[in-house]
């Protein structure tokens, strides 16, 4: 693949933009196998390419690593958009109604599809996904992932009350039997990852998060997802329904589900003990601008997970339905706003670096995928900075690839992505634009 070339050696919240972009303006990209075999200037590996090697041009393109999803539903895939003013209540009458329907296959395979067609045209690869509650609504995205050779993380969601009786687990038993069944059936098939998914504290009793974490104990290399955190009245309910523990984190923790490959989404409300308890157990936060301005939820806080002394891995998620869109760029551009809002802006390296190698890291995946390396796996995205007029106008000038990020992160949505390669193949490719590029100065 011969285009320009980006990707990340460390994690520029914690070194610099400067230090942490990697960037070749004329690169090649070299695939064999589904993996990354070279990466370097163009003129310099040319010439050691075996004869007969394809080279595919994207000239005055970005390649860039796979954008990486640490949470979504897929679920709600449908309802993105549903009207439904803050969380608990969003949750009682658009969501729960809408995950009732995953208890059929056949509307389960038909979204799992849908789901699949639209994050690959926004350029994601890889995402940690929550399920129904139901076992098919599982199958049926692995089934679809794995005939796309995708790297996916999912799981069903665990839940004992506090919600319609129909998605409930009937029993903890139940829940961890029917888990331990899926692991067996998935983890480890292709590229998919099996996550265990506690829904959140207020939908599980003791024992339901309990048996979770000794389900994660006992099937190692397996994920947790659940949420932290989101909102005012779901911490209200927390401290209530487990008045033994210090906080909200301490009750995941006293399961047993604090950890590597664990990913708390939105951790919009923390306490410094919090943030230090997620930082020395190398827990991931999933990052979710769309849904909490969406939902009212509250602003998060990027400076207090990322503070030098006790940096947090974090990614940034979607987390469709409540998120507005299954772009990470239009993803970046909430980021944005919302770091700006907490005195915490962000340039174009920062917000690209979470939404690549950041989340890969916050799921633990770090070295598997979220890079351009070698030795990665070949999941990557090839960006258009002249998608669109206003794009073309932008960038045409940009003096260089750190503004070039900055505006694709502002500007850019699934018109931006010109083509996705999953496993070295491509797996999606834009139609072409039908608007009219102006000159160039």
């Amino acid at each position: 693949m011969r285009g320009s070339l980006v990707w990340f050696s460390s994690d520029p919240f914690l070194t610099s933009s400067e230090k942490a972009l990697e960037f070749i303006e004329d690169g090649l990209l070299v695939v064999r196998d589904g993996r990354i075999e070279a990466v370097g200037p163009y003129e310099e590996l040319a010439e050691s390419l075996p004869t007969g090697t394809t080279v595919v041009h994207h000239r005055d393109k970005l390649i860039a690593p796979g954008f990486v999803d640490p949470h979504v539903h897929y679920v709600q895939t449908r309802i993105i958009g549903a009207y439904g003013n803050q969380l608990l209540d969003w949750l009682r009458n658009s969501v729960y109604p809408e995950e009732a329907r995953f208890a059929s296959p056949e509307y389960a395979r038909r979204y799992a599809a849908l789901f699949c067609d639209q994050i690959l045209r926004n350029g994601t690869t890889t995402a940690l996904v929550n399920c129904a509650t139901y076992p098919v609504s599982v199958d049926a995205l692995f089934e679809e992932t794995t005939r796309r050779g995708m790297r996916m993380a999912a799981g069903k969601v665990l839940m004992d009350r506090n919600a319609r009786t129909d998605l409930l687990d009937p029993s903890p038993e139940q829940g961890y039997e029917e888990s331990a069944e899926l692991i067996r059936k998935w983890h480890g098939v292709g590229r998919s990852l099996y996550a265990i998914t506690p829904r959140f504290a207020v939908a599980c009793t003791d024992e339901m998060l309990r048996l979770a974490g000794q389900l994660w104990h006992d099937n190692p290399g397996t994920l947790v997802q659940t949420h932290l955190a989101e909102n005012l009245d779901e911490v209200g309910q927390v401290r209530r329904l487990f008045p033994d523990r210090q906080d909200y984190v301490d009750v995941y923790e006293h399961s047993g589900l604090l950890g590597r490959r664990a990913v708390f989404a939105h951790a919009v409300h923390l306490d410094e003990r919090s943030w230090g308890r997620l930082a020395a157990t190398g827990s991931g936060i999933a990052h979710c601008p769309t849904s909490n301005l969406f939902l009212g939820s509250g602003l998060f806080s990027m400076s207090e997970a990322k503070a030098t002394q006790r940096p947090v891995r974090t990614g940034l998620g979607t987390d469709v339905g409540g998120g507005t869109s299954l772009s990470l760029l239009q993803t970046m551009n909430e980021a944005y706003k919302v770091g700006e809002l907490g005195g915490y802006p962000m340039d174009g390296t920062k917000l690209f670096y979470l939404a690549t190698r950041g989340g890969a890291d916050a799921m633990g995946l770090d070295g598997v995928v979220g890079s351009l390396a070698p030795g990665h796996e070949a999941d990557f995205v090839v960006l258009d900075p002249s998608a669109t007029q206003l794009l073309a106008v932008r960038t045409a000038e940009s003096e260089d690839v750190h503004d070039l990020l900055f505006a694709l992160a502002q500007l850019g949505d699934e018109r931006a992505v010109a083509a996705t390669y999953v496993n070295g193949r491509p797996a999606h490719e834009r139609s072409p634009c039908l608007d009219p590029k102006p000159e160039r100065p």
